[in-house]
């Protein structure tokens, strides 16, 4: 339900594209701002993206590598119809060899990629400290936003996100549900780019031991020995 209403908050806005890519490929952020279409596979049976690149800033400048965070960190991950479909529109009007791009088709800087972001963040309803001058002295003020209520400067803005949501998120979404699949612990590592499998495996065992019903068997027969036995 978080997904789908998340999606359905951003699906007009900029950072759209990089959250279906977060969600559906589990790519980290580095990985997406460096995506660039020469490693994007729509033209075949099985479309997939493949790992090759790294993006990091230098004084603000977006900086593209071939070396990436780990050797596992090379991958080719077959992605959803939906995504497929996505990144099809996204390319036939695309003028920048980056899947993702400003507006003269060159990577994002660190200070672009923020205010991309805050169309999420502004969105959200998590309590937030501003401040304003009274009588010359600055004075702190808090706001919670009440959910489905606008913004006071942009009527057009609707407070809907009542979770938190950050690009490290997306990925983590895209881990958990291919472990709620029932997809198994090493190809999940695989698709994650995980270089040590106890990361994966720390993960399923937060999945796994998360749901009580699956445990309730369990929990009974270690506790249905006779008091006192």
């Amino acid at each position: 339900e978080q997904v789908k209403l998340l999606l359905e908050t951003v699906r007009e806005l900029p950072p759209y594209v990089f959250i279906m890519i977060g969600l559906y490929s589990g790519l980290r952020r580095e990985e997406i701002l460096a995506l660039q279409w020469d490693c994007v596979f729509l033209d075949v049976p099985t479309p997939y993206i493949s790992v090759r690149r790294a993006w990091r800033t230098e004084h603000n400048r977006p900086v593209i590598s071939t070396t990436l965070k780990t050797k596992a960190a090379q991958r080719d991950i077959p992605i959803p119809k939906c995504l497929a479909d996505c990144l099809r529109q996204v390319k036939a009007t695309s003028i920048s060899e980056y899947v993702i791009a400003d507006s003269k088709g060159q990577p994002l800087a660190d200070s672009q990629f923020k205010r991309l972001w805050q169309y999420v963040v502004v969105r959200s309803t998590k309590e937030r400290t501003y401040y304003k001058y009274v009588n010359g002295q600055s004075i702190k003020c808090k706001v919670t936003p009440i959910p489905g209520g606008h913004q006071k400067n942009n009527p057009k803005l609707v407070y809907s996100l009542d979770f938190d949501v950050t690009p490290h998120q997306l990925r983590h979404t895209y881990i958990t549900n291919l472990l709620y699949a029932g997809v198994d612990p090493k190809t999940v590592q695989y698709l994650a780019g995980h270089e040590n499998s106890k990361t994966t495996m720390d993960i399923y065992a937060q999945v796994k031991y998360n749901k009580p019903e699956h445990l309730l068997s369990v929990v009974n027969a270690a506790f249905s020995a006779p008091v006192g036995a």
